[in-house]
């Protein structure tokens, strides 16, 4: 028999999948704030879910519909974090979140960050059960180290498959079977196999498959299932300190973060030189210039030996 939080090789054991994702600067905005020693105030910068981590959120999404179970997600940043979890579960119809949050734990570098969630996912192996797969994306839109997830791996001592683009699971065997690339091409791609629990660093190639009928029909209810719970999705989020995880204020956050940053140089917008000629499609006049102006183009282009 089964302790709490063990996992035996039971096919009717559920799955238990955790999916890391990061709020990252709307740099699309164009408001970016630093303090004065080069770090970046979240409070005071819009913030949106890292693109990338989308990609994980489809692998994880792919193992719940097809092999059900319990999906969650997890983030470590500031009390507003939760709106980025709230989107994570309308993307992944999670059913639990958790957010690690204090000033404690504030201006971590790669390192004290993957301390902390490494530390997250023992606390919930302790207080729910052993998750069987972590999922996260290969890098994140501010930092783009692709540090974070590597690192959380190696604390929890699991075996990670990076680059993944396809993936299938044996629940009997508690086996997980991943195609993936290899540096980066398209065209190499090698199959691999680990235990779980094991770790997911997805590529931006993934894609996720729905094979069977039901698959999609259990697709399209988890969709139906999710709306109502992610208008209460607070109702589903734990929040987590550094005191819940017993974590230790010299290693996390900006004292446990080997890395200085030196200075930031903002990078300006730069100003627009392009100007634009609105035509309408009923003025025959215009368009007839439209025209003659493309054609000038395409004169140049051949003279120069273009196709």
């Amino acid at each position: 028999m089964s302790m709490p939080g063990e996992r035996g090789g039971s096919k009717e054991e559920s799955m238990y999948t955790v999916t890391l994702t990061k709020g990252v600067p709307d740099f699309s905005e164009g408001v970016v704030s630093f303090d004065d020693d080069g770090h970046l105030e979240r409070g005071k910068t819009p913030t949106v879910m890292n693109p990338n981590d989308g990609f994980a959120l489809r692998a994880a999404l792919q193992t719940k519909v097809r092999h059900g179970g319990t999906t969650a997600l997890m983030s470590m940043g500031p009390p507003g974090y939760g709106d980025i979890l709230r989107e994570g579960m309308e993307s992944v119809y999670a059913d639990e979140l958790f957010l690690l949050s204090d000033r404690e734990m504030a201006a971590a570098d790669t390192w004290a960050t993957a301390i902390t969630l490494a530390t997250g996912i023992n606390r919930i192996a302790e207080t729910r059960e052993q998750p069987d797969l972590l999922f996260a994306g290969f890098k994140t839109a501010d930092g783009e180290t692709g540090h974070t997830g590597p690192q959380t791996c190696w604390c929890l001592d699991w075996p990670i498959l990076t680059h993944v683009i396809a993936l299938d699971i044996d629940e009997k065997e508690r086996t997980v079977r991943a195609k993936r690339l290899v540096e980066g091409d398209i065209e190499e791609i090698e199959t691999v196999e680990a235990p779980m629990p094991a770790m997911i660093v997805t590529d931006p190639e993934f894609e996720p498959t729905y094979r069977k009928a039901a698959h999609r029909l259990t697709y399209k209810d988890l969709r139906e299932e999710t709306k109502e719970r992610a208008e209460a999705h607070e109702d589903h989020l734990t929040t987590w300190d550094h005191e819940d995880l017993n974590l230790d204020p010299d290693f996390i956050g900006l004292d446990g973060s080997p890395t200085i940053v030196s200075g930031v140089d903002p990078i300006p917008k730069a100003p627009s030189e392009r100007e634009a000629t609105m035509v309408q499609p009923d003025d025959s006049e215009a368009m007839e210039g439209v025209l003659d102006e493309l054609l000038s183009h395409a004169g140049a282009r051949a003279a120069a030996g273009g196709d």
